[in-house]
């Protein structure tokens, strides 16, 4: 579980990055949708077991 946090910390790193430098554009933010959609289909998996 600690490898998917790091993944989210990661991305949201280099999300963070690409707003304020304004690099990659849509990239980032596609990166940061994919993200969020793990980390929340972790959490649900997680509830159920």
């Amino acid at each position: 579980m600690s490898f998917i946090w790091a993944i989210i910390a990661i991305i949201l790193a280099i999300w963070l990055a690409g707003v304020l430098l304004n690099i990659a554009g849509n990239l980032i933010h596609l990166l940061l949708i994919i993200a969020l959609a793990v980390f929340i289909f972790r959490l649900l998996q997680g509830k159920t077991r």
